[in-house]
């Protein structure tokens, strides 16, 4: 009887585990914002760039206060923590760093230092894990450095100077000028997939347009830009596909545009629950959408947009107490997650550093 008894109590626990609704298979791996500490810093301090190589390195570039004005402050992430970094030369002297980029096992960052812009060069570890560091020093003083970029066997610089625009150009072993097409006066961005394919948006006699290198010369991509339109980034992707996001303004209102060309076509969209976002700190995420940071409709919380097709959604990071903004200026894909770091103004005290990751599976 008593066995009897036992499988019937079986057969009834097992019915109601097959009737009972399974949770998600995903719900332990749920994505969410989440709060990563970073070292002290004097603040006020700023986030220009961040970059990563997979998701155990990724280092962040800024300035922090000084007493002569600002410092450079480099940041690297080795898959757990942010940690800081003073071993490049000149760490402890007035300046910036902004653009950090990979170029093959090396890692690369453009400084700004009491007018002169350098590049500073750090080398793969060697076998006990040693790393050097190097200058080059870009040969012009420009009034205004807009951007860099390097790839393997090339590297630019962009700017101004009291002559105009400038485009300089380095091949590893020395720099050289290079022209634009008539009417480009100045370039606000520039990206590269190689040292025979970089692309740049100037700001022209004509309006907004977008420049191709293909390394002969910089001609005009006669990208069908929307009319009145301006870009703010440019994402150059496997297998050619290329993402341009941007605004367009019509009647002082503006709009958000995201392009993309596959194949050789370009297709334009205008999601409307964007509004007038800045897409200059698009990434292609993990999951294959679209994320960029916007203007949060929440004081103490960040927000990001994530663009699928056709579908927007937006996601919020942790809450902050006291903050009165929450500012992410730099977002990157490492590996699995995503890392942005920006600033969090707290009421009555200068803005501070922060840094917040999405894991799971987004």
């Amino acid at each position: 009887m008593n066995g009897l008894r036992a499988v019937l109590v079986c057969v009834m626990i097992a019915c109601v585990t097959a009737l009972s609704p399974a949770p998600p298979a995903d719900a332990a791996a749920r994505p969410g914002w989440s709060d990563v500490p970073l070292p002290a810093t004097a603040p006020p301090a700023s986030v220009a760039d961040v970059a990563a190589r997979g998701p155990d390195e990724a280092w962040a570039t800024g300035s922090e206060s000084a007493a002569e004005g600002s410092r450079p402050l480099l940041l690297r992430w080795n898959g757990r923590t942010w940690n800081r970094d003073t071993g490049f030369p000149g760490a402890a002297e007035p300046g910036s760093l902004r653009t950090v980029r990979f170029v093959g096992e090396e890692m690369w960052i453009f400084r700004h230092r009491a007018g002169v812009g350098e590049i500073l060069r750090r080398s793969a570890p060697g076998p006990d894990g040693s790393v050097t560091w190097s200058v080059v020093t870009v040969p012009r003083i420009l009034w205004t450095y807009q951007d860099f970029v390097a790839v393997p066997g090339a590297a630019w610089v962009v700017g101004e100077d009291s002559t105009g625009l400038k485009v300089l150009r380095f091949d590893g072993s020395g720099w050289s000028e290079q022209r634009t097409p008539d009417g480009v006066l100045f370039l606000m961005g520039i990206t590269a997939r190689s040292a025979t394919d970089a692309w740049a948006w100037a700001d022209t006699t004509s309006g907004t347009a977008v420049l191709h290198w293909d390394g002969t010369s910089w001609k005009d991509a006669e990208v069908p830009l929307p009319a009145n339109a301006n870009v703010h980034t440019m994402l150059l992707e496997p297998a050619g596909r290329i993402t341009v996001g941007g605004s367009q303004y019509t009647d002082g209102v503006g709009r958000t545009y995201l392009m993309t060309r596959s194949g050789g076509t370009w297709r334009t969209v205008f999601p409307t629950a964007l509004g007038d976002a800045h897409t200059a700190e698009m990434v292609r995420g993990p999951d294959g959408a679209l994320w960029f940071p916007m203007r949060s409709d929440r004081a103490f919380q960040s927000k990001y947009a994530r663009v699928d097709g056709p579908r927007v959604t937006f996601t919020y990071g942790p809450a902050r107490e006291n903050a009165i903004e929450v500012k992410p200026q730099a977002l990157t894909r490492a590996g699995a997650a995503l890392l942005a770091l920006g600033t969090a103004e707290i009421y009555g005290s200068k803005p501070n550093l922060m840094s917040e990751r999405l894991g799971g599976r987004p």
